[in-house]
């Protein structure tokens, strides 16, 4: 049984499930794109999805041109991906919260406000000793 297995197609059927996995992520992560309330989830969405989206389908790339070097270069850029989106993501949100974009209506935003509340106590203690010292 084993010798008539033919792995250049076990190889196409995996690297073609990668693929499919991955564009079917990023179909998700455009729709809600599309479909969500505010800023804040959209750009949720859209990191997620596209990162692991991206990610799989550079995975099925590897897998299909199994060559060493081809996986190492698809490893070190998912890698990248994976480490970099969240951090832009992040920078992005940080900077819509201070531009005062506003968030969907029901949000629940008693953690946000706290931290806020503690953020604005704290950098005010910090002038007051700037000032006396």
């Amino acid at each position: 049984m084993l010798e008539k297995l033919d792995l250049l197609l076990v190889r196409e059927i995996i690297s073609s499930i990668f693929i499919l996995t991955g564009v079917a992520f990023m179909l998700i992560s455009t729709i809600g794109l599309l479909r969500f309330p505010d800023f804040y989830i959209r750009m949720s969405a859209i990191t997620k999805g596209a990162t692991l989206g991206v990610g799989l389908i550079l995975m099925g790339l590897g897998i299909y041109f199994n060559q060493p070097s081809m996986l190492l270069k698809v490893l070190v850029i998912v890698s990248f991906t994976f480490i970099t989106a969240p951090v832009a993501a992040h920078v992005i949100g940080r900077t819509a919260v201070q531009n005062k974009i506003p968030f969907w209506d029901r949000t629940n935003l008693k953690e946000l406000e706290d931290y806020l509340q503690k953020e604005d106590l704290s950098e005010k203690e910090s002038d007051i000793k700037v000032k006396k010292g």
